[in-house]
């Protein structure tokens, strides 16, 4: 018998003694659902979690470690074998490069790395940055980072405008990782950029699902899938925010729940939904079974941030420290074959968001964030203050919030008065 979320516990003493062997970061484990049948991410339905095996989803040392490796190798940075995406930038041949090309970026590459990890920013912005850093050095043909100028930079995002014909938003993020690469990386003053051909901004819209429409998904969504998917409506979290809640952020006493280290490493706090409280609470005691289950199979405890765990020594087995929405499987650690677990991996959630969104037959966009949307939406709908929707929301600008007046339709009176009149 599996344990499942809601589920039956079996303990065993010891770990299986085979595993599935470690997996890229890009390439979430298996779902394994018994001995002999093994589905892949893609085929797998959105079926309740099981907690059966020991198998390793990706863990946030392999994803930093996997990008380090892949961005320090002396190769053509848009690689020969990855699949060629559309507007690829293409690298002179070495016949064509003069004096000053075809340098190596190892060492930029691995300061960059540095200055991304020394001012605490998340994994994807040092993803984000690596990425156009290597789009850069195949746009300039690895010019050697010191004969770099402002200049090329002009070039590089004309024509991502002209001939890549990007969004407004894709062209100032790749201005803002070139001017963090320029800056912290080459230690060059980015200086004036005039003379760029800058994209279009459009006005956006966010897509905003009805209360009805909303039902209409939870319906064709399994445990725990339904849960985060509650918590993400009803308390207007990130994606990120909300599987990378712990057990001890849910405050039930006072019906509060605290996001630490959000966007921006900004923690706030939000009201619990009332009518998902008993859900949460049985979510709560069927993860104290998995954490039994898991330390009496020789568990070493959860991944933890930063020096965390060097601090506090037993931390990482302490249930107060366990995920609040857990990886299926656990993560094997091969530098020092420990085996922890990780939080559940945004894919599958994803992956199940888009298939009850399709058996729901609704026609919009909608992807997790879209429920983030629809909470912002349906407050101000209520007449909630713009103000207080900012704080739950997170955002260090009026304006980022401001965008939700658009969604909704108006129901004040533009007529002007008097207050004698009214």
């Amino acid at each position: 018998m599996a344990i499942t979320l809601y589920y039956e516990t079996q303990n065993t003493a010891i770990l299986p003694d085979k595993v599935t062997p470690p997996q890229p970061a890009s390439h979430p484990a298996s779902i394994t659902f018994n001995d002999k049948t093994h589905l892949s991410l893609r085929e797998a339905p959105a079926a309740p979690i099981q907690y059966k095996e020991v198998a390793p989803p990706p863990s946030p040392d392999s994803v930093s470690s996997s990008i380090l490796h892949s961005t320090s190798n002396n190769v053509n940075p848009l690689g020969k074998t990855a699949a060629k995406p559309q507007n690829t930038i293409e690298s002179a041949p070495p016949s064509q490069m003069g004096l000053g090309y075809g340098a190596s970026w190892k060492a930029e590459y691995s300061r960059l790395a540095d200055e991304i990890h020394l001012r605490h920013y998340s994994s994807k912005t040092l993803q984000t940055y690596q990425g156009w850093a290597k789009k850069f050095q195949a746009f300039t043909h690895s010019k050697a980072p010191e004969l770099l100028s402002t200049d090329d930079v002009k070039e590089f995002l004309t024509f991502l405008a002209v001939k890549g014909k990007v969004a407004a938003t894709t062209q100032n993020q790749a201005f803002n990782a070139l001017l963090f690469f320029y800056r912290h990386v080459l230690r060059k003053e980015f200086g004036k950029v005039d003379g760029v051909v800058r994209a279009k901004r459009k006005p956006y819209i966010p897509v905003v699902l009805s209360r009805e429409e909303i039902n209409a998904v939870l319906k064709h969504l399994a445990p725990p899938y339904d849960l985060v998917v509650k918590l993400l409506y009803g308390c207007g979290l990130r994606l990120f925010e909300c599987l990378r809640l712990r057990v001890q952020c849910m405050n039930f006493d006072a019906g509060i729940l605290t996001i630490h280290d959000g966007k921006g490493q900004k923690d706030r706090t939000v009201p619990l939904p009332q009518t998902v409280l008993a859900e949460l609470r049985a979510h709560l005691e069927s993860l104290k079974d998995l954490h039994q289950w898991d330390m009496n199979r020789g568990y070493a405890g959860v991944f933890l941030v930063n020096a965390l765990e060097k601090k506090y020594k037993n931390a990482a087995k302490e249930f107060i420290w366990q995920w609040f929405f857990p990886a299926k499987q656990l993560t094997h650690v091969p530098t020092t074959g420990e085996y922890r677990r990780y939080y559940l991996h945004e894919t599958h959630v994803q992956k199940a968001i888009k298939e009850a969104v399709g058996k729901a037959r609704i026609c919009k966009r909608a992807s997790a964030h879209t429920f983030r949307h629809s909470f912002a939406s349906h407050l101000l709908q209520a007449n909630y203050d713009i103000r207080t929707i900012q704080e739950l929301l997170g955002h260090s600008d009026i304006r980022t919030t401001m965008i939700y007046t658009h969604t909704v339709k108006s129901v004040t009176i533009k007529e002007a008065q008097s207050p004698l009149d009214l």
